[in-house]
């Protein structure tokens, strides 16, 4: 059957009919995904960049930044009860690498700015010695099997933190977990700003001398004044 118009209904167009997406169309939709990644990831790190460029110059130039260790020294008397468990615990426990039993913990954290539950102390017959790393600084508890208990506590100062921070020393496994989440955080920042300059290089010229510079200047610093 012949339309009025005299032409076929299938010859009309169907509006059910989807158009072809335009080639730029998924060129644009990409570049914007780019930039949504690259303003998170860049704002994810971005006071942890910050820290790390600051301490990457302190620790360039730790040997001309003067530290003053600040040394804490204080020393207490076991009780006499705690005194024979501890003597008993250490006859028993040479050359081990255990923490100290509760009851000892318990008064040394009460008699100590210190936390010394579940760190291992090296054993030996005369006495127990807890190491306390800590960063920025240093500290330790011996407790001798005479009763003698001594504390000390080095302070180097909030530049010796922070660079003991960048490098994730004694720090702990919840900034050590940082550190990599961040490290991932950078690669993405840095991806992302590389495809991004990739997409406009046409309109920009200068973009892969730049680059290059980038790559070959480390390159070269250290082939030629590295050893």
């Amino acid at each position: 059957m012949m339309h009025p118009t005299g032409s076929s209904p299938s010859a009309a167009p169907s509006g059910a009919q989807a158009a072809p997406a335009l080639p730029g169309a998924r060129r644009a939709l990409f570049l914007r995904q780019l930039h949504q990644w690259h303003w998170i990831s860049s704002a994810i790190c971005l006071m942890a960049m910050l820290l790390f460029s600051f301490t990457g110059f302190t620790l360039n130039h730790a040997s001309q930044i003067e530290a003053r260790p600040e040394v804490v020294r204080l020393k207490a008397q076991l009780p006499a009860d705690l005194a024979a468990q501890l003597a008993g615990y250490a006859a028993g426990h040479a050359d081990a690498r255990v923490p100290l039993p509760a009851p000892l913990a318990d008064w040394a954290e009460r008699t100590f700015p210190v936390q010394v539950r579940g760190v291992r102390a090296e054993w030996s017959e005369d006495d127990a010695y807890v190491p306390l790393p800590r960063p920025g600084g240093d500290a330790w508890l011996r407790i001798g099997a005479d009763g003698q208990a001594e504390y000390e506590r080095t302070d180097r100062g909030w530049i010796s933190w922070l660079n003991d921070m960048h490098k994730g020393r004694n720090a702990g496994t919840v900034w050590s977990w940082f550190i990599d989440l961040f490290a991932i955080a950078c690669l993405v920042f840095c991806l992302t700003g590389f495809l991004i300059m990739k997409y406009h290089a046409a309109n920009r010229p200068s973009t892969w001398p730049v680059i290059g510079l980038g790559i070959v200047l480390p390159a070269v610093i250290a082939l030629l004044f590295v050893h």
